[in-house]
């Protein structure tokens, strides 16, 4: 992933700005509450196999600390950024929260809310033990700051092969033979994607696909800092091919209003009634604990490259590490935080991660799951990673990419009208000197 360090370092020119920065700056100087025998853990890992395996990492860091206590709260995907928010307003972050690194992480540094890992990562020789492109990830200034968990986060299509199969389409690997494959579909009374994009990151998607093939990753690294801009024939051409794909009935019919977290994208792919998903990779571990059935079903394309563009078709979007772990600044026992933290790493954590459809960050995994392999395996050859625009970009500007987006989706602003508005953004953050 040669360009990897090039992307991270177009991020970290802009000291993004998250969510309720005042607020956040108040905390700073708050009292710090809790207790050095009592750690807070906060988790989005509400389904599948995700809760047993956060209860069992904390399960042997009690046994090999029995004067601790460790109090885990899950909250769903969408509903985090709002409550760590408050939380932290209030003065009470948790000893152990996430995130997906870029803007967040950057502004957690800057303003003091996060504690520097990298004494603690390489005491112990964790460093070492990660993906470089995890350790990267997760780095800002020269330190580490995110201890990466969970997963290999990376965007891919997913297919019903039954369906594919009987109606005797091939995988395409263009975007024109996409179109194809979308429109045997639809003559055959089957939705080709299955899309929920209420909480619009999951339309967000389609458009980093449609751009990063059509222009690669540089028109984004260029708008982000300056040296480009949103204007770029590449956001236009995503924009405009989405219009044309709703104009062609390739969503589910109310897509805008459907929610991810409520199943309602899963469910009509696991009935049959959809074709193809473009989904995160942690999709698998979800469909395998959800729908085992259809789980014996489901293939895997890399999403097609675009004949008249200049992206290579390899590029892969998402990140690498998925959850990025902090340790509170206001955290009494930020070494037994660290320790909590590497039960996730060890021998147990890592085959519990594998064994329920996830790719640990970590070096010389063993993936005897063909899924998995073939995910690892686009992630090894990939050239670029692109890291997920609304965790690329600040808060403010990432809500209007999310929004702009998804009104593109519902055919209620050009891509033209979208790209000025998230260029507007993106030229008054600059502007700011955040």
């Amino acid at each position: 992933m040669k360009q990897i360090k090039t992307i991270l370092s177009a991020m970290r020119s802009i000291a993004t700005c998250f969510l309720l920065l005042g607020m956040a700056l108040s905390f700073v100087g708050c009292d710090k509450g809790g207790s050095s025998d009592t750690l807070e853990f906060w988790s989005i890992q509400v389904d599948g196999d995700g809760p047993a395996i956060v209860k069992a990492a904390v399960d042997r860091f009690i046994a090999a600390n029995p004067k601790m206590k460790v109090n885990i709260t899950e909250i769903a995907n969408d509903s985090y950024k709002q409550r760590l928010a408050v939380a932290m307003a209030a003065g009470q972050t948790p000893d152990l929260f996430f995130s997906w690194t870029g803007g967040p992480m950057y502004e957690y540094v800057n303003n003091g809310l996060i504690v520097d890992l990298t004494s603690f990562m390489e005491a112990g020789n964790y460093k070492d033990k990660f993906l470089d492109a995890a350790i990267a990830q997760g780095s800002y200034q020269g330190k580490i700051w995110g201890f990466p968990m969970t997963n290999v986060g990376v965007c891919t299509v997913f297919y019903n092969k039954e369906i594919f199969e009987r109606l005797n389409l091939l995988v395409p690997v263009t975007i024109r033979e996409l179109e194809n494959v979308c429109d045997v579909l639809i003559r055959n009374k089957i939705t080709p994607f299955s899309l929920a994009n209420k909480t619009q990151w999951t339309g967000s998607m389609y458009f980093m696909f449609l751009a990063t093939r059509r222009g690669g990753v540089q028109p984004f690294i260029d708008a982000v800092d300056g040296s480009g801009t949103f204007l770029d024939p590449a956001f236009i051409f995503a924009g405009n091919k989405i219009r044309q794909w709703v104009s062609n009935n390739y969503f589910l019919p109310g897509f805008n209003g459907l929610d991810w977290d409520a199943g309602q994208a899963r469910a009509p792919l696991y009935r049959g009634d959809t074709a193809m998903l473009i989904m995160g990779s942690w999709f698998v571990h979800q469909a395998k604990s959800e729908n085992p059935e259809f789980f014996e079903k489901m293939g895997i394309f890399t999403f097609p490259r675009d004949e008249e563009g200049v992206g290579d078709a390899n590029t892969v979007i998402g990140t690498v590490g998925d959850n990025f772990y902090h340790i509170s600044s206001a955290s009494k026992n930020p070494a037994k935080a660290f320790e909590l933290l590497t039960f996730f790493l060890d021998e147990e954590g890592v085959n519990g991660a594998i064994g329920s459809g996830r790719i640990p960050p970590v070096k010389g995994v063993t993936l005897d799951d063909p899924l998995l392999s073939e995910l690892f395996s686009m992630v090894q050859a990939a050239p670029d990673m692109q890291l997920w625009y609304d965790q690329s970009l600040s808060a403010d500007v990432a809500d209007v990419h999310k929004i702009t987006s998804q009104e593109i989706f519902g055919l209620t602003l050009s891509s033209e009208e979208a790209a000025q508005r998230l260029q507007n953004a993106q030229e008054a953050f600059l502007k700011s000197g955040k």
